[in-house]
């Protein structure tokens, strides 16, 4: 049950309690209630809750007020860090910032810093050196570049007074591989401090964790039902679509459910990015449904899309699972699958971004016709009742769409090219599927996906080998290579290529070694970079060693000689003579040797 704050019986420091009230949430969450008074009792805490349920509020607070309990004995020095949040994204650290600011305004004399990636290393060193950060807020593979190489800070040094250690979706931490890097940052931290590990879920990986950072801990898990592990508020719905009718199953229902603000999940980055470049030429005028996108590999761009969003009181987001986790969007009315997640668990985070804070919320997930079995499986493996929804798309419009789709891709082979790219990595995601037992690539109607995606023709790869892909409307007399690009310059490089072809009969530029490789974890990629730049240390350190002993150094390979330079130069002028016939063939040929 909520209770108010004073029924927490928990005497919180003045300006402390004053951040509260600005906060305008008048009653503790049942998560709240149970964490803050077990972290400011000195004990460590595993707190498992469903999305939606206030953790971030549960450790923010008992940081502050931690942080303000010792300010009486000694003031907080600027590089003093007294707590450390880690959190899997920067998108997820940034919005855990955002509630900081808001609690800090009443508080004097402790300082935030955000340490994530997408930011320069340079200003976050100067940033650090210039205001300190008695709370620091991370993402862990920064975190730990800070820590462990040398820069013009101390980190190390600067945590020797650290009260409490908090590590939020710890679940996603080591899902994404920082496994590793969570245990480096570790080592560095004091022993006599205070954890909390903040989940959604908990695994495996999670209790092997618990057991080796946290002593004695507290063992925090908070449902909204006992029968479920979603939101109490949480509409859940499904919609098994047409084979070749997912994406007009989508936008008919946009239209009759007049939905404002939404987000769309999306299998893979390339789908993405495919997508937002068609979303807004296919949408019908009278939806008016601004269309953004985001994604993982989005670097810069990151930070100001996730603003757009959160501001706009209209739009669809497009997204891939980087926006599943402990991310807060105000007033999103409906959250949308485009099909099943990876993982079982996925579904109840990505769902959780609606039905927040005691609001209203839905959630809908598109399923095929084979894939009707995911509806009991989800409700026994996640505690999440589904309940139907009838498709409206004829197929009459989803022929329409489909020819709109294909205009599109005949007018620019940039987003030709793009389809392709997201229906591949979509069946390359969806033959990893955590559920394959039920959700088999083998079942999977390529040729009708293929068609949703608009494709002009179907793409070569292992899954298509003895495949009835009868279902996939062919085009009669095309020639895919008459498709031009949109963009002048790029489709004057590709003529040309394509005339070297011709002559040549390979094409220009192409080598095996560009196919594209497997991804690896993070930890794995992040470790043979490291082994990189320590061989580049050691040669470094060799090559110094060598000049200051007077040894000498390998020997580099001469340049061209003067002689070889002139005979060049008399080649060239001898050619430009041959094109301009001031020579016959007969004398080019025997000034330069041939004859």
């Amino acid at each position: 049950m909520s209770k108010s704050w004073k029924e927490l019986n928990i005497c919180f420091h003045e300006e402390v309690e004053n951040g509260i009230k600005s906060l305008n949430f008048p009653k503790a969450t049942p998560i709240q209630t149970f964490t803050i008074p077990q972290l400011l009792n000195k004990k460590d805490v595993a707190a498992e809750a469903v999305t939606g349920s206030g953790k971030t509020l549960a450790f923010l607070i008992p940081i502050v007020e931690i942080l303000k309990r010792r300010e009486v004995e000694e003031i907080w020095k600027k590089h003093q860090v007294g707590a450390l949040v880690i959190s899997p994204t920067r998108e997820l650290a940034l919005q855990t910032k955002f509630v900081l600011d808001a609690l800090l305004k009443h508080v004097k004399n402790l300082t935030q810093i955000l340490l994530v990636g997408g930011n320069s290393v340079e200003d976050d060193v100067n940033n650090f050196k210039t205001n300190g950060g008695n709370i620091i807020i991370c993402t862990p593979g920064r975190f730990e570049d800070l820590l462990t190489h040398k820069y013009d800070i101390n980190l190390a040094s600067s945590l020797k007074s650290l009260e409490i250690l908090i590590l939020d979706e710890a679940d996603r931490l080591l899902d994404l591989g920082f496994q590793k890097t969570i245990n480096i940052i570790l080592s560095y931290l004091p022993r006599q401090r205070r954890t909390g590990l903040f989940s959604a879920t908990q695994t495996k990986e999670v209790e092997d964790l618990i057991r080796a950072g946290l002593r004695n801990p507290v063992l925090v898990s908070v449902s909204a039902k006992a029968t479920q592990s979603t939101p109490d508020l949480l509409n859940n719905y499904y919609i098994v679509t047409k084979n070749d009718g997912k994406l007009c199953t989508i936008i008919s229902f946009l239209k009759k459910n007049k939905v404002q603000k939404a987000m769309l999940f999306l299998p893979t980055c390339a789908a993405v990015d495919y997508w937002s470049n068609v979303f807004p030429r296919i949408m019908p005028s009278n939806l008016d449904l601004p269309v953004l996108a985001i994604h993982g590999k989005m670097k810069a761009k990151r930070k100001s899309i996730m603003e757009t969003y959160r501001t706009a009181d209209k739009a669809l987001l497009l997204c891939t699972d980087i926006m599943a986790r402990g991310i807060d969007i105000p007033e999103v009315d409906w959250v949308l699958q485009w099909d099943p997640p990876v993982s079982a668990s996925s579904f109840v985070h990505r769902v959780g971004r609606t039905a927040r804070q005691g609001q209203q919320g839905s959630a809908l997930v598109l399923l095929l016709e084979n894939e009707e079995a995911y509806v009991p499986f989800i409700e026994t493996n996640q505690r999440v009742k589904l309940e139907p929804i009838e498709d409206l798309a004829t197929t009459e419009e989803i022929e329409e769409l489909r020819d709109k789709i294909r205009n599109l891709q005949r007018k620019d082979r940039a987003i030709m090219e793009k389809g392709t790219q997201a229906f591949v990595s979509h069946i390359r995601a969806y033959s990893k599927h955590e559920c394959s037992l039920l959700l088999k690539v083998k079942e999977l109607p390529l040729g009708a996906v293929a068609a949703t995606y608009g494709l002009l023709q179907l793409p070569k790869m292992p899954e298509m080998k003895n495949r009835d892909l009868s279902d996939f409307p062919e085009i009669s007399n095309l020639n895919i290579d008459t498709v031009p690009y949109k963009d002048r310059i790029r489709e004057k490089v590709r003529l040309q290529k394509m005339e070297q072809y011709k002559e040549t009969g390979s094409w220009p530029g192409y080598k095996q070694k560009f196919i594209k490789k497997s991804s690896e974890p993070w930890s794995v990629a992040k470790q043979k970079k490291d082994e990189r730049k320590e061989r580049k240390q050691k040669r470094k350190q060799i090559k110094q060693t060598k000049l200051a002993n007077n040894e000498p150094l390998k020997k580099k390979r001469k340049g061209i000689s003067e002689e070889d330079l002139e005979e060049l130069k008399r080649d060239i002028m001898l050619l430009k003579k041959l094109k301009k016939k001031k020579i016959s063939n007969e004398d080019y040929e025997k000034e330069i040797g041939l004859l």
